[in-house]
């Protein structure tokens, strides 16, 4: 999770978040050189005496105008639609988890077990232990193993729900009556939080999602232990 005083994203934890950061670096970059030159232009036009009677009727300054923003555009846009199909491809996931919004807390089920569903409510601040976030922890965190495609199926029970993690670049709406679905890779293990990212009532503020990134033996021993409890 990121320090507070950190201006930006959180640190990446799958391969969709790192194209993101960098496609973030890379338009932010050309956000910067198309200021400053505007900027340059500005300060030019105003500090110089000098003027150009030829300067209101140019083709060639026409055809610069017109082209290069367009290039600019199309630089933007290329590894823009790019990560987007990286974001929708899913192939082959080894787990499948169903996420449902409830007011106001998730619910998941991994649809790869008989029995194992649990819901996951937001611990009380009095019950906080040491090193825990105050309004992000939960009673029980979804796992998940690392290096391991996931799909995520998301919908809601009641309202508009929106199942967010910045740290995996992962955020899909649940919405009542419909199965959205994304999926993801964890690269490295760790705990991730986020939060409802719709406003979805009086306790929206209250409804964390916490991923667990584990490597797979302990993801299977976790499940192993879940479903002899049930």
């Amino acid at each position: 999770m990121a320090h507070p005083s950190q201006l930006g994203f959180q640190d990446a934890a799958s391969p969709v978040m790192e194209e993101l950061l960098y496609f973030h670096d890379h338009a932010l970059m050309i956000v910067f050189m198309i200021s400053t030159f505007v900027l340059y232009i500005i300060v030019a036009m105003v500090s110089t005496k000098f003027t150009n009677k030829y300067i209101l009727d140019s083709q060639e300054i026409e055809i610069i105008w017109t082209v290069l923003p367009a290039v600019i555009l199309v630089m933007i846009a290329l590894p823009s639609l790019r990560i987007l199909y990286l974001m929708d491809e899913i192939n082959n996931p080894h787990l499948t988890i169903k996420a449902m919004g409830h007011q106001w807390y998730w619910s998941y089920e991994y649809t790869d077990y008989e029995e194992l569903s649990f819901d996951s409510y937001m611990t009380p601040t009095q019950d906080l232990m040491p090193g825990q976030f105050r309004l992000l922890e939960v009673d029980h965190r979804m796992v998940v193993p690392t290096m391991s495609p996931v799909r995520l199926l998301v919908s809601a029970e009641d309202v508009l729900h929106s199942w967010t993690v910045p740290a995996l670049g992962v955020k899909m709406d649940a919405v009542p009556g419909r199965l959205n679905q994304t999926a993801f890779v964890t690269s490295r293990p760790g705990v991730y939080y986020g939060q409802c990212s719709e406003i979805c009532g009086a306790n929206h503020s209250f409804m964390p999602i916490v991923v667990e990134v584990v490597p797979l033996e302990h993801f299977e021993n976790w499940s192993s232990m879940l479903l002899e409890d049930a």
